[in-house]
């Protein structure tokens, strides 16, 4: 399957059971509600799917049950976020094995990989592999900015197709179209500027809290992205939860979303804990306080011509 990398690609949470094994039903009763909404691709194994305390088996578990059950429906794509070059290249492998149709690949972890380092270990991947790939750029979080220059080093790579735009800098979106046109598809990876990123071009938007709201997600892809001003009214509205995205404890926060939207629940794989005392209550609030005057939506998935 060739990926069009456009529109809302979710990055899952990985569901658990109360003793900490994967919980399938759960994850199965998600998918398709992000399916339902209308979602154009699907990433496991991010940061938010807590990809670091998930052993090899439990992956390959979660990618070809997902691959089973969606059926060609929307791509499936697996994060790579390793620290050698050498496991990068496994997982790569596995991906392919295991029924993946793309990645995306966060530059070396552990170490500050210097701009020469950084962009080898990119292209050896991408030689070593026909799925198409989307580079995580986030130097917020992971220390690495990939830059202008670094990408057009990596223009060669025909598979390396779209950036996950994570560095919080609005104006990048219109620095890459600048200089490549169209030969990155960009999406948006920070949920608080999503409306802003796509009004200036960004091709979609690798979204967190849809985990728990889907639907209010598509239909503001769909609404900014058609140049609709009701995007904004919902994303005004959204944007509470939004800031859950960009917190040390997304997972926490987000996955407790998911158990007020009744689509997931709370569990998570240790060393992080559930949320207690002040803490929770504060973010249930927000959560709560949001679906308490959740939106009527439009026909989001049905627009007409006109705007």
């Amino acid at each position: 399957m060739s990926i069009v990398w456009k529109g809302v690609f979710p990055a899952l949470t990985t569901k658990f059971t109360a003793d900490d094994q994967l919980d399938l039903p759960l994850f199965e009763k998600n998918l398709e509600i992000q399916l339902e909404a209308g979602v154009k691709g699907i990433i496991l194994g991010g940061s938010l799917g807590e990809a670091s305390v998930l052993t090899t088996e439990e992956k390959a578990t979660l990618v070809k049950f997902a691959v089973a059950k969606i059926a060609g429906r929307v791509p499936v794509v697996l994060n790579i976020a390793e620290g050698s070059t050498r496991e990068a290249l496994q997982q790569a492998k596995y991906a392919k094995e295991w029924g993946a149709q793309g990645l995306m690949l966060l530059p070396p972890m552990r170490y500050k990989a210097d701009e020469r380092e950084t962009v080898v270990y990119f292209k050896t991947i991408a030689a070593s592999t026909d799925l198409p790939i989307m580079i995580y750029n986030n130097p917020v979080d992971y220390k690495i900015d990939v830059t202008l220059d670094m990408f057009a080093e990596l223009v060669e790579c025909k598979n390396i197709q779209a950036i996950k735009e994570s560095t919080r800098d609005v104006t990048n979106v219109t620095r890459l179209i600048n200089r490549f046109g169209d030969r990155f598809k960009i999406l948006c990876g920070v949920d608080t500027l999503a409306v802003e990123e796509i009004l200036m071009g960004a091709d979609g938007w690798v979204a967190g809290l849809v985990c728990a709201f889907p639907r209010e997600t598509v239909a503001i892809y769909n609404l900014a992205s058609t140049g609709r001003k009701q995007a904004r009214e919902i994303f005004r509205w959204f944007l509470p939860l939004l800031e859950l995205d960009i917190h040390a404890k997304l997972v926490q926060y987000i996955k407790l979303a998911e158990t007020q939207a009744g689509i997931g629940s709370e569990h998570v794989r240790a060393p992080r804990l559930t949320l207690v005392g002040e803490e929770r209550e504060r973010v249930l609030k927000t959560i709560n306080d949001a679906i308490a005057c959740r939106h009527e939506l439009p026909d989001y998935l049905n627009l007409p011509d006109n705007v």
